[in-house]
């Protein structure tokens, strides 16, 4: 199972246990609900926060008191006021059911839940991309550096690099692979062949492949001035 699957299976069984715990608190279960209810809102907010960010003030609302609020009632009475004893006036709101708001309260969070898992495939790949391109972004600066030591390192470096590259872009593309540890070469022929990648495109792919695999640092200093033509 990829990592991408594990979190996936986490997300579902955290909304089923939200739900199992809103269930038992409607069926007048309240002996753990405070406690139960609590161990699942420290772990949902850590994954509202980490993959839907936009939606984390709306889950967060919920439950915690807004220390602007300047009456209690209908639309401020929230999950936090329960767990402290607190209730509006009865005078004001006779009709006011602590309970019923809750559960209101807790039902909108479960949906807010239900809407970050339901794209979690989207929001896990654009989190993966973009934690790859930083990976990218650290070594080509560290080859740029290890070019005034050695131009062999550095482009073995950034062989490693485009190896990467070209294998996400294969995987996004559902493209298989039949090496289990592809070269670029390995890589570059069935993505031009499947039409992913254009004919420039790949000569320049391929001339990077030579770069990187000249052995003699000196045929690989020569090869860099050599301006590729076609």
């Amino acid at each position: 199972m990829s990592k991408k699957q594990l979190i996936k299976a986490e997300l579902i069984d955290l909304y089923n246990s939200g739900a199992g715990v809103l269930n038992d608190f409607q069926d007048q279960k309240y002996d753990h609900f405070q406690y139960n209810y609590q161990s699942w809102y420290t772990k949902a907010i850590r994954a509202v926060q980490n993959l839907a960010p936009d939606r984390l003030i709306e889950f967060r609302s919920y439950y915690e008191i807004d220390p602007k609020r300047k009456a209690l009632g209908y639309g401020t009475y929230v999950i936090q006021d329960y767990f402290k004893g607190v209730a509006p006036n009865k005078f004001n709101h006779p009709e006011f059911n602590t309970k019923a708001q809750v559960v209101q309260s807790f039902f909108n969070q479960l949906t807010i839940f239900k809407s970050v898992m339901d794209r979690a495939d989207s929001l896990l790949g654009n989190i993966e991309e973009e934690l790859y391109a930083e990976i990218q972004d650290s070594e080509i600066a560290v080859a740029k550096q290890l070019i005034k030591v050695s131009v062999r390192a550095a482009g073995a470096l950034m062989g490693v690099v485009i190896e990467g590259h070209l294998q996400k872009v294969a995987e996004s593309h559902s493209l298989k692979v039949a090496k289990k540890n592809p070269t670029i070469s390995d890589l570059n022929d069935p993505l031009k062949n499947a039409n992913i990648i254009d004919t420039p495109t790949w000569r320049k792919i391929t001339y990077l492949a030579d770069l990187r695999n000249l052995a003699p640092i000196k045929k690989m200093r020569n090869l860099q001035r050599t301006k590729y033509r076609n």
